[in-house]
């Protein structure tokens, strides 16, 4: 695996690229994005077939690979912010070049499916990433999460501090590796599997109700991909409860898979498919103090060098 590297900070004016590597584009949302990007002071590139659509694709996977290799080798393209996810981005990591992502140090921005390319160009790559809000929702960047992104692209500011609920006590530092549990889990057996040893887990899913989350995370058990973690830190799992068996709520779930674990724990997290979705870096530095429900980020995203 290679070294890890920090991508470039970016500049106010700087020319961001909205890509779509994964699931189609509501063109409401995509507008109401670019503007929100706009009115922060950036300049905003779009390939002309960004609302291309095959089935639950975003057009084909030729489009989608190129679109997003072309950002990559775009002198003039600071930062590339992934539209949304769904599903695509497996299908593309065969035609993406590590050494260029390497070379040319953007941040890429994305969650949920864009999870994929984020576990991928750590270990392909050895870059960091941010896990942060994209474009899926007309509000997406409005608001703290908006603002939050501008700060860790530019690298400005304190780092932040997430607050949650204690489930755990304890403190531990480490590398902050995640996102989408299903995506977690999807890479298992694939070059671009997680690698959670030493690393606080940072784990979020929406409306996948408890069986299946509980599915999954026995998968990522028997994987020993609890085995070295140092801390668990747990976002938003949005309507993922099952009115049919409503003793087991998401809050019980997640007590019992790991409220025994012996290290911190702390739940509610503002990252993830919920209301806010603050950006962390992903493959960076971070400390969860299980006792205080805080997650505190040691390291920025991207460097001035």
């Amino acid at each position: 695996m290679p070294s890890l590297r920090r991508p470039r900070a970016i500049r106010p004016g700087a020319r961001i690229a909205i890509a779509a590597p994964a699931g189609p584009v509501d063109p409401e949302a995509l507008d109401a994005g670019r503007l929100a990007l706009e009115r922060l002071g950036f300049e905003v590139a779009v390939r002309d077939d960004i609302l291309d659509r095959d089935g639950y694709l975003a057009g084909t996977d030729e489009r989608r690979a190129s679109e997003l290799m072309g950002f990559i080798r775009d002198p003039d393209i600071d930062v590339i912010i992934c539209a949304r996810g769904g599903y695509g981005c497996q299908r593309i990591i065969d035609s993406l070049d590590a050494a260029a992502f390497r070379k040319a140090a953007k941040p890429l921005v994305g969650y949920s499916d864009i999870t994929t390319l984020l576990l991928w160009q750590r270990k392909q790559a050895g870059l960091l990433g941010i896990h942060g809000p994209m474009l899926e929702t007309k509000d997406s960047l409005e608001g703290e999460s908006g603002s939050a992104l501008v700060r860790a692209l530019q690298g400005t500011g304190p780092l932040p501090r997430y607050v949650g609920e204690t489930l755990a006590s304890g403190w531990a530092e480490g590398r902050m590796v995640g996102g989408s549990l299903s995506i977690c889990v999807a890479s298992l057996g694939t070059p671009w599997e997680i690698d959670t040893r030493d690393a606080i887990l940072m784990l979020e899913d929406v409306t996948e109700p408890p069986y299946r989350i509980d599915r999954m995370l026995q998968q990522l058990r028997a994987a020993g991909k609890f085995d070295r973690v140092v801390a668990i830190a747990l976002g938003s799992f949005r309507e993922c409860d099952d009115e049919r068996y409503p003793e087991w709520t998401m809050t019980r779930l997640l007590e019992e898979s790991f409220g025994s674990l012996g290290k911190p724990v702390v739940l509610g997290l503002p990252f993830g498919h919920g209301r806010e979705n603050r950006p962390w870096p992903y493959a960076g530095r971070g400390a969860l103090d299980g006792s205080r429900g805080e997650l505190e980020v040691l390291e920025a995203a991207v460097t001035s060098r």
